[in-house]
């Protein structure tokens, strides 16, 4: 750092804020020290600025899954901000393993091994936000609100009352629910949210819900897909609409309406919520949540509360923007009509 100083004529002090990214230094002093640095080659020991600063410069990500596409996204988005500041990142892939997310929040962070957490679709307890702010670590949670902690989310329940009152605005009454089962309950109960969401646009709409038209599944492609074929064929009448608690379970409803010979939108209408990569291909009507600047987002909230620039952890509510594609249209009655 000092041959860096004296090449570039400035302190050391600045030599530390301009390679650090903490303080106020001129883009002119910054500029000199950025080229001097590569000139010599210099690379910031961030061991030893761990020791000065109490920084590891890594940040710690968790999440049930890396194979699913919204998880993956939001780490993506994650990753990229992160590069960009500087910092790295240490994953841990939870998965169904209690003992895991335990040792992430317990083991590592006292051990100091990370500077805070992003808890992704993870609803921590009162005993982890408590023992998180002990240890004062940060932390920022995606998915849902998390008592005293700083989260970015959709509001599942409006969203999914959005999504049917689309169908119902394009005139279909009959319209079913697919959604997941109880085990996806576990973290903000996101199933029942969105069927609550769906159930009350219903209900304003004066419309009947049939049982046998709310399925449960996982949220996946083959289980929608097969959940879908069920409810599709089963004897008593089919749906005109489908809203689909996911855009992969409403791939699955698009390709099990097409394995039963009808037609989308033409024979059934459907609607997702994400905006998935492959929504484009299907033509999906979607509530885009993106969940890459979601990523990126909760990066930015979190170097805040880190370099104490923060306000106090609040819910950050995101609003999906509707995406209209050719996967919904006005029922065949109607048009006939």
């Amino acid at each position: 750092m000092r041959d860096v100083a004296e090449s570039a004529g400035v302190s050391m002090a600045t030599v530390s804020r301009a390679l650090s990214g903490r303080g106020n230094v001129s883009e002119r002093s910054r500029k000199r020290v950025l080229d001097a640095a590569a000139e010599l080659g210099f690379v910031p020991s961030y061991t030893a600025s761990s020791l000065a600063y109490g920084r590891t410069r890594n940040i710690g990500v968790m999440l049930p899954s890396v194979s699913r596409w919204f998880f993956s996204s939001v780490l993506e988005g994650a990753s990229k901000a992160l590069l960009d500041a500087g910092y790295d990142l240490t994953l841990y892939n939870t998965g169904e393993q209690p003992d895991d997310r335990e040792s992430v929040l317990n083991d590592f962070l006292l051990r100091q091994r990370l500077d805070g957490i992003i808890a992704v679709s993870l609803e921590l307890t009162a005993a982890e936000v408590k023992q998180l702010l002990r240890v004062r670590r940060p932390v920022v949670g995606v998915g849902g609100t998390i008592e005293g902690v700083a989260t970015l989310r959709i509001d599942d329940f409006e969203v999914a009352r959005h999504a049917t009152e689309h169908l119902i605005g394009l005139g279909h009454r009959d319209i079913a629910h697919v959604s997941g089962t109880p085990e996806f309950e576990r973290d903000f109960a996101l199933p029942t949210s969105r069927r609550e969401g769906y159930l009350e646009a219903m209900r304003d709409a004066g419309l009947e819900v049939r049982a046998s038209w709310l399925a449960a599944t996982d949220f996946t492609i083959p289980g929608a897909y097969d959940a879908s074929k069920r409810l599709l064929a089963a004897p008593g009448g089919r749906p005109t609409a489908i809203f689909a608690a996911s855009d992969e379970m409403a791939f699955g409803a698009v390709l099990a309406a097409r394995d039963l010979g009808l037609r989308v939108p033409d024979d059934l209408s459907v609607v997702g919520i994400d905006g998935h990569d492959l929504g484009g291909l299907f033509g999906l009507t979607t509530f885009d949540q993106d969940p890459r600047a979601q990523g990126a987002a909760a990066v930015r909230m979190l170097l805040r509360q880190l370099d104490g620039d923060g306000d106090a952890p609040h819910s950050e509510i995101i609003e999906p923007e509707l995406v209209v594609r050719q996967s919904t249209s006005t029922p065949a009655a109607a048009r006939r009509a």
